[in-house]
């Protein structure tokens, strides 16, 4: 979903952070053929498979991995602002919340120095009037709002819902960095049906790359 949110147009450049084994970055690279990706990762290891990935996906000539640590703030890297940022932050920054499934995946789903860190360092990396695409739990969105509010707005928020009866559990944020438009509430993307089917056909076809999460 992540990548499918990605609208980078032609020649731009995009980074993600904590991009992993480069699952999104990879996808996002496919559907916008035209725009350069980085993928940010601080382990070792995931930036080592994702650079992988990027060569057997053909993808290396216009997609790259730097590895690096959001703590260490967007500086750090030496690299001039991107047009567009996305990520996919950890979901806890409060180790009594949750336990990782296993202790090396404690980074994927704690975040260190929490949701701050995140934002901070996704508007210091983007440009003035860039895109930031960030996919977050839907309890988080005052959160969310606030940490990115001081510098960003036009916000356009979507709604994840598992069914269309219940409650969303997961929100994508679109905003742009020094943006001044209205805050937008798109209609809700409802991932699976009662009728047996894994998913409902608007989340398939966009899972399938035949349909993109369009923006307003």
């Amino acid at each position: 979903m992540l990548a499918a949110a990605c609208d980078a147009r032609a020649g731009e450049r995009v980074l993600e952070a904590g991009c992993g084994p480069g699952g999104a970055l990879l996808a996002a690279a496919l559907r916008r053929p035209g725009a350069h990706f980085t993928g940010l990762e601080r382990h070792p290891g995931a930036a080592a498979l994702a650079r992988e990935n990027l060569v057997t996906n053909a993808l290396s000539d216009r997609a790259a991995i730097v590895t690096g640590d959001v703590q260490g703030g967007f500086r750090a890297l030496g690299l001039p602002p991107f047009d567009a940022v996305m990520a996919n932050p950890p979901f806890f920054d409060d180790p009594g919340e949750l336990r990782a499934p296993a202790p090396e995946k404690t980074g994927a789903w704690m975040a260190d120095g929490g949701l701050e860190a995140w934002t901070g360092f996704l508007l210091k990396a983007v440009r003035e009037g860039g895109t930031i695409t960030v996919i977050h739990r839907a309890d988080r969105l005052g959160d969310l709002l606030s940490l990115l509010g001081d510098k960003a707005g036009s916000f356009q928020i979507r709604p994840l819902h598992p069914f269309a009866d219940e409650p969303a559990k997961r929100v994508i944020v679109r905003a742009i960095k020094t943006g001044k438009a209205p805050l937008k509430l798109l209609p809700a993307l409802v991932l699976h049906d009662r009728n047996g089917g894994k998913h409902s056909a608007e989340a398939e076809a966009i899972l399938r790359g035949e349909a993109a999460l369009a923006w307003a």
